[in-house]
């Protein structure tokens, strides 16, 4: 059976940092990332990797998210630094086995950036 679970979601001031972690059970994933989704907003893209290829970052967050993986652990996680209020959102998980699979998805951990 498939599992994500993500861990370290919170609340933290402008200009804070936080680490996202995601841990997936079941079959190695070829592509994962995350994915986060404000209220009254479309879920959006994060950060995406393929194993043994390049990741992507949303425009909005290059330059403050870093996105490390460890494949033989398969784990995600997502480096968050100089956090602003419009990063305040559910954070997904995301993992695929192959670029076009089926995508599964955690539970989401909450992040906060207020003072």
């Amino acid at each position: 059976q498939v599992q994500l679970v993500e861990s370290g979601g919170g609340l933290v001031q402008p200009g804070g940092s936080l680490r996202l972690s995601c841990v997936a059970s079941g079959p190695i994933f070829s592509v994962m990332g995350w994915y986060r989704q404000a209220p009254g907003k479309q879920r959006e893209l994060v950060a995406t990797a393929i194993s043994g290829g390049s990741t992507n970052y949303a425009d909005s967050v290059k330059g403050r998210f870093t996105l490390s993986r460890d494949t033989v652990r398969n784990m995600v996680f997502l480096q968050m630094n100089n956090l602003k209020p419009e990063d305040t959102a559910v954070y997904y998980c995301n993992a695929r086995v192959t670029s076009t699979s089926f995508p599964y998805w955690g539970q989401g951990t909450q992040v906060t950036v207020s003072s």
